[in-house]
């Protein structure tokens, strides 16, 4: 950490945003301390606004820099704190080297980890004033909203997404959460689509990069029938998905001949050819759409070796060049050649859009799947960006959002939530920016709803006396009430209390993770103790509360009403009356109560027949 130097020149530098924000807002900027998670390409832009407008400038400021990444050379196009000299270093570091040559004078300090490692608890959260999101994935983002709730600090969401872009400041309680509002969901295909009837490219990208690959070369979990099952039970044709199976045996045949001499023939002969002729003589399949034909290895061969230079050797950006049925024929013999001798029985290998072993395997097997259906081939970019799940990144975008940030976080810092707005960025020419005031919280969320309360545990304290002292003495709920970790249901009252006399510490909640007690009887909120620092193990206490409890814990608001276009004659059946998941505020795991698994040590509870769709 580099302490601020003082003197005339550190002054000086301040006079302009002293001037404009004032001596108190100006004090208060310096002197707060303020988690930035993620150093890419919003994160670079934002740690150099901070630094350029004083945060961390105090003896008791501080910017903390958390990111996970190493530089990457497709960061260096619009993450501008680094140089091609700093790829494969953290981000997170060299985003705090660079910004200290822009101001010497602030502290930063930078962690080149995981947020979600267990060790950032909600009392890492609570050491600062306020977070600043700037990550690029759903699941993170989920994260630290929660501990923001939990640790009851502000959060500042912001995320981009081309050329549009959003920043949502967030306060417990006050203001809509990040999960206030349902997020779309990645696309997904229905398997007989992708592994029958392909009509887009991305059918056969998916198909190269879901299936293939992992039969081939993943771990041998990825290469099982759990898909076709679940496409059994979602009721996709069952003559096709028998005939699925026989396939998905016959790829684990080839999976063991991987190392050895022709295996490029095998793989190819197999998924282009037989496959191909075996889909052909499903006659109905192909009543109402244009049949596939098979690829013959031999005539490709042939036509290799009689072309010259392939196609890919024109001029123009090798990733942009269009890819002839020759050339992707060439580049799968290539990749399986590359990947075979890769393969490891400890170290299975995974897709990953910057490995271009594993990228041209896609590229070249989904080009050839796309060719025998009669499909646009597509470039080694275009595969690239849909496998890979990338959103074209714009500088300016970055720039603009990471300026509205930090406008936010001034008014995070005077506590004007009054003054705070959500702004969105788009692309209308009439009106570039979009701001409003903050939402209310979404009464039915199952995140910010639940009452959170930090809590530090004994090493010593079971299960039962957490339930006995803290839920019945603390909390008041003598009836039934199930408890929960994550995924694991670890109680039920009268129904299973097995885990009684095991120790927490032996059921694994530790520091960082959460315990959330559910009443079965009465329609309450869920409270979810967040674990925190564990209390000496000398010490003659169980537990103690970091945080008092409301009394009473809050009922849960009623359903808002069904909208006018709903249908009337819906009726649910009793067994969709169960209690969901997000009901439960286990953030969107399914709660956990029939049958006994055993894990280890641990009792824990696993019931499938939480999650109940009615379509």
């Amino acid at each position: 950490m580099t302490a601020p130097t003082t003197g005339a020149a550190a002054a000086g530098r301040y006079e302009s945003t002293k001037a404009i924000l004032g001596e108190d807002l100006f004090e208060k900027v310096q002197s707060s301390r303020v988690l930035v998670v993620g150093a890419g390409g919003i994160g670079c832009e934002l740690i150099k606004n901070m630094v350029m407008t004083g945060f961390g400038g105090g003896s008791k400021g501080l910017i903390e820099v958390l990111d996970l990444d190493t530089i990457d050379l497709s960061n260096l196009n619009r993450q501008f704190l680094f140089q091609k000299q700093h790829v494969k270093r953290p981000k997170a570091v060299v985003a705090r080297e660079t910004a200290l040559k822009f101001n010497p004078n602030v502290n930063i300090n930078a962690l080149h980890r995981n947020i979600k490692d267990t060790e950032y608890s909600v009392d890492y959260f609570k050491s600062f004033d306020f977070v600043m999101n700037a990550l690029d994935n759903l699941d993170a983002r989920r994260h630290v909203n929660r501990m923001c709730l939990a640790a009851d600090i502000p959060l500042i969401e912001s995320g981009t997404s081309g050329y549009v872009g959003q920043v949502q400041p967030i306060k417990g309680d006050e203001t809509e959460c990040f999960d206030c509002i349902g997020k779309p969901v990645p696309k997904t295909f229905a398997v007989c689509t992708i592994r029958s009837t392909p009509s887009t490219a991305h059918h056969c990208i998916a198909w190269a990069k879901s299936y293939l690959f992992p039969q081939l070369f993943g771990a041998d979990d990825e290469a099982d029938n759990q898909d076709l099952d679940e496409a059994e039970k979602n009721g996709e044709n069952a003559d096709e998905i028998k005939e699925l199976r026989k396939e998905a045996a016959a790829i684990q045949l080839l999976r063991s001949t991987l190392t050895d001499d022709g295996a490029a023939k095998r793989v190819f002969d197999k998924v282009y050819t037989q496959d191909i002729e075996r889909l052909l003589k499903m006659e109905d399949m192909w009543k109402h759409r244009n049949p596939p034909h098979p690829l013959s290895f031999e005539q490709l061969k042939t036509e290799s070796s009689q072309t010259g230079e392939p196609s890919n050797t024109v001029a123009g950006i090798k990733d942009q060049r269009p890819l002839s049925l020759v050339d992707s024929f060439n580049l799968f013999l290539s990749s399986v050649d590359r990947l075979s001798k890769r393969i490891n029985a400890t170290e299975p290998l995974s897709f990953d859009k910057d490995d271009d072993d594993t990228l041209d395997f896609v590229v070249a097997a989904a080009n050839l799947r796309a060719s025998a259906f009669d499909i646009e081939s597509q470039t080694r970019f275009q595969v690239k960006e849909y496998a890979g799940n990338i959103i074209p990144a714009i500088a300016t975008t970055n720039a603009i959002i990471a300026g509205a940030l930090v406008l936010q976080a001034l008014n995070v810092l005077r506590n004007s939530w009054d003054l705070a707005r959500t702004v969105w960025l788009s692309r209308d020419p009439s009106k570039v920016f979009s701001s409003g005031p903050l939402s209310k919280p979404n009464s039915q969320c199952s995140v910010c709803r639940v009452v959170y309360v930090p809590i530090s545990l004994s090493s010593k304290i079971t299960l039962g006396q957490f339930v006995n002292k803290v839920v019945i003495g603390e909390m008041g709920w003598e009836g039934q009430v199930s408890v929960q970790e994550g995924g694991r249901g670890l109680w039920e009252t009268d129904d299973f209390e097995d885990n009684a006399d095991k120790t927490l510490l032996s059921l694994e909640i530790t520091q960082g993770k959460f315990l959330t007690v559910v009443d079965d009887d009465d329609p309450h909120y869920p409270v979810s103790f967040a674990i925190g620092e564990p209390l000496l193990d000398d010490s003659e206490i169980l537990f103690k509360l970091i945080k008092t409890l409301p009394n009473p814990i809050p009922m849960k608001a009623p359903p808002p009403p069904p909208d006018a276009d709903s249908d009337d004659d819906l009726t649910v059946p009793a067994a969709a009356k169960k209690r969901s998941a997000d009901e439960a505020g286990l953030d969107g795991e399914e709660s956990n109560k029939k049958s006994k698994v055993e894990d280890g040590e641990v009792l824990v509870l696993d019931d499938d027949d939480d999650a109940i769709l009615i379509d």
